[in-house]
């Protein structure tokens, strides 16, 4: 039996108050990058030099390139506990999920556009991380983007995980400055790239998402 049809009705979570949180999350996060690009330089050297020169290097540079994994993670087991206890907290998952991939690859197309380069190779400075290629540009960080779209996504299906997963996306985020590789506008860019494009998504995409998963209990239910 489906649980939502055994289950008495719940009020929706996606609410108008959370719409605006979210939005209201992204606008800020704009702002601070907004902020954050007149000093960008000296922030950057801020944090790439002290991470570079501390003990705690080769945690940062791990943390930095397989960080996203956890998250990944948090997204599969939520999709898991969902769909077999809440379907509606499992649709809105799916809708998040369907935006996440869409902010990276538009993160991606983006960074062709702008051609920001890496600030390891404008600065000439020594990092935890090889600095990447250049063509691999800096603006926005993907890992940011990708960071942001999962925990949006699964705060907004699940809010009880936000103690979670909003930190974990901010540290992982932060990880690409401190081992060198990303300005720290390019981290809060992707953050309210990630926040925006997700909750854009949800909203657009739930219904459809509800649709396709109810149309086969309803086709059922007529046969």
């Amino acid at each position: 039996m489906d649980f939502d049809e055994c289950s008495p009705p719940r009020p929706e979570r996606f609410t108008r108050s959370t719409l605006a949180a979210a939005l209201a999350v992204a606008v800020s996060l704009a702002c601070l990058a907004l902020a954050a690009i007149p000093v960008r330089d000296s922030l950057y050297l801020a944090f790439a030099r002290t991470t570079e020169a501390s003990p705690f290097a080769s945690l940062a540079g791990f943390v930095a390139e397989k960080g996203p994994l956890v998250l990944v993670a948090t997204f599969a087991v939520l999709a898991a506990r969902t769909w077999q206890h809440d379907r509606r907290a499992f649709r809105m998952l799916v809708a998040g999920g369907a935006g996440a991939v869409a902010a990276y690859l538009t993160s991606e197309t983006v960074k062709l556009v702008i051609t920001e380069p890496r600030p390891c190779r404008a600065l000439n400075v020594a990092t935890v991380l090889d600095c990447p290629a250049i063509g691999d540009w800096s603006w926005p960080s993907n890992h940011s983007v990708i960071a942001a779209s999962l925990a949006t996504a699964c705060i907004l299906a699940v809010p009880r995980v936000l103690w979670f997963a909003a930190p974990v996306a901010v540290l992982l985020g932060f990880s690409r400055v401190m081992v060198g590789v990303h300005y720290v506008h390019d981290v809060l860019s992707g953050f309210a790239f990630g926040v925006l494009v997700v909750t854009t998504a949800v909203v657009v995409l739930r219904p459809v998402v509800d649709r396709v998963f109810t149309a086969p209990r309803e086709f059922e239910r007529v046969a």
